[in-house]
């Protein structure tokens, strides 16, 4: 698999500055049940990197010390780490809200038959993949059966009181190299075919840029479009997205412990301070993060392009 990594390291994106700490990103291992076309984790029924119970106990030790407001746990399928529950349920306990980034099939796997009750029990907020309304682009990019057991997953989550009192928020994302279309407007059309053809709801509806990394730069890079994509980035380039971009004020956090500014940057293996790489047990002991720089790359012009894209979203209307 071809790798893009060297055709983003060189960039002339404007500087960012971190605010104060509100979010830890946390990847609990690349290992998922899916291996999807758009993943830029590259992440797999195969992939054995799981974070130990040893490092979860530093990510909770930060938690208390910090007083992080939300734990955001990701993955591969974050799940599947055998300390996932352990993790949800201390972490509840300290008052933390958190989000697990859950691609919904998971909900399905042998073992995991009462993994939404538990999600519910403790008012865990879902960030759930479902990349269009449409079962032919759905699983075009996440493989065959995945749509029917996505809309399983989300009539299962409904009946627990997601999508209502509880939060399940759904993400798309393009099938190619495209911009996502405005966030609102896509909104709408979800709320009505899913209604319409299948009786479910949500909260609400994120739409996420493509990032050129991992598999999807692979794919860009062999179909020739790697340049062209790019240069879509940057002529989209709004600044005013530059405030509110998600780095500002969170933290990702591999599967290892090490500390990045972004889920993106962890990925390309460009560390939270280039010079010298950090841990969770370094954050511990020195927390001062706001006003140093954040560390940028070509890639940033998919989140500051058009309506803007973070893990939460659209950045502006």
């Amino acid at each position: 698999m071809q790798d893009t990594r060297p055709l983003l390291l060189q960039s002339d994106f404007p500087a960012v500055e971190r605010g104060t700490l509100d979010t830890l990103q946390v990847n609990l291992g690349y290992l998922c049940n899916l291996s999807c076309a758009h993943c830029h984790v590259n992440a797999g029924p195969q992939r054995t990197e799981l974070m130990s119970l040893e490092t979860v106990g530093e990510v909770l030790e930060l938690l208390r010390r910090q007083q992080v407001a939300t734990l955001d746990l990701t993955g591969g399928a974050p799940e599947l780490n055998p300390h996932f529950r352990h993790l949800v349920r201390e972490a509840r306990a300290l008052g933390v809200r958190v989000i697990d980034r859950c691609n919904l099939t998971v909900l399905f796997e042998p073992g995991q038959e009462d993994l939404a009750d538990f999600l519910a029990s403790h008012q865990v907020e879902i960030i759930a993949s479902l990349p269009c309304y449409l079962e032919h682009n759905v699983e075009q990019q996440r493989g065959k059966g995945v749509y029917g057991d996505s809309v399983r997953g989300i009539r299962a989550l409904n009946a627990l009181g997601y999508g209502d009192e509880l939060t399940l928020n759904l993400v798309y994302n393009p099938v190619g190299a495209v911009l996502p279309p405005p966030q609102g407007d896509l909104e709408a059309d979800y709320r009505r075919e899913l209604l319409r053809r299948f009786g479910i709801h949500f909260s609400n509806l994120f739409t996420l840029t493509n990032m050129p990394i991992s598999r999807f730069g692979a794919v860009l890079l062999a179909r020739g479009e790697f340049t062209r994509y790019m240069q879509l980035l940057r002529d989209s380039f709004r600044p005013e997205n530059l405030d509110t971009l998600m780095c500002r004020s969170t933290v990702s956090v591999d599967w290892r412990g090490y500390l990045y500014d972004c889920d993106f940057n962890q990925m390309l293996d460009i560390p939270l301070v280039a010079s010298d790489r950090r841990h969770l047990v370094d954050l511990l002991a020195d927390s001062r993060l706001a006003g140093q720089a954040i560390a940028t790359g070509e890639h940033c012009y998919g989140c500051t392009a058009g309506q803007g894209s973070s893990c939460g979203g659209a950045l502006a209307g």
